[in-house]
């Protein structure tokens, strides 16, 4: 099934309505979509480097609007389709532990998923469903979905196809290396 989701996802990136398709993509993939924006930003981007901030600036924004879809259904329809969502991720059994931390680290949480692979869709919900600051949280999902969509579309803007290949298979890991560096050194400062 998700092979099949790809597929079509690559598909969407040739069609002359690539642009909207990218921000629906975006939309729902902040919320209960499984596939990332990336997959059909990369090649969209390096089918016209020109455009590539356009690009990402949609992407940005269709994720963010998602994300307060997401937030919606955490705060509103936890019980049904939020608790469905959670589920689908592995992330029920979780709920009140986590719950007890994003408490104290909700922002860094947000930021977090925004960046990384980690899927959006579940902190989105959660941030809804724990009733975390909107504002904080509109926020976050700004400075982390920009600085990831951004990020890929500079270097795709930049250095072409080469590093399609980076991007597609390393760059979670370095977005998550950084958050946690980032984080790491904001606790370390705060105790010593």
């Amino acid at each position: 099934m998700l092979r099949k989701l790809y597929d079509w996802t690559m598909g969407l990136a040739a069609h002359r309505h690539a642009m909207p398709a990218l921000f629906g993509v975006s939309f729902i993939e902040s919320s209960i979509f499984p596939i990332p924006p990336d997959v059909l930003m990369i090649p969209m981007v390096l089918a016209r480097k020109a455009r590539a901030f356009i690009i990402a600036a949609v992407a940005t924004i269709g994720s963010v609007l998602g994300g307060l879809l997401g937030y919606w259904i955490g705060a509103a329809l936890m019980g049904s389709v939020g608790q469905w969502v959670l589920t689908v991720y592995g992330k029920e059994d979780a709920y009140h532990q986590l719950a007890a931390r994003f408490a104290e680290y909700g922002g860094w949480a947000v930021l977090f998923a925004a960046l990384t692979p980690f899927p959006f869709k579940v902190i989105t919900i959660f941030s809804g469903a724990v009733g975390f600051s909107l504002p904080l949280f509109v926020l976050t999902a700004v400075i982390g979905r920009a600085g990831r969509f951004f990020v890929v579309a500079a270097l795709l803007w930049r250095f072409g196809p080469p590093i399609r290949d980076f991007i597609e298979r390393r760059l979670g890991l370095v977005f998550t290396v950084f958050m946690v560096g980032l984080v790491g050194g904001f606790v370390a400062l705060r105790y010593l």
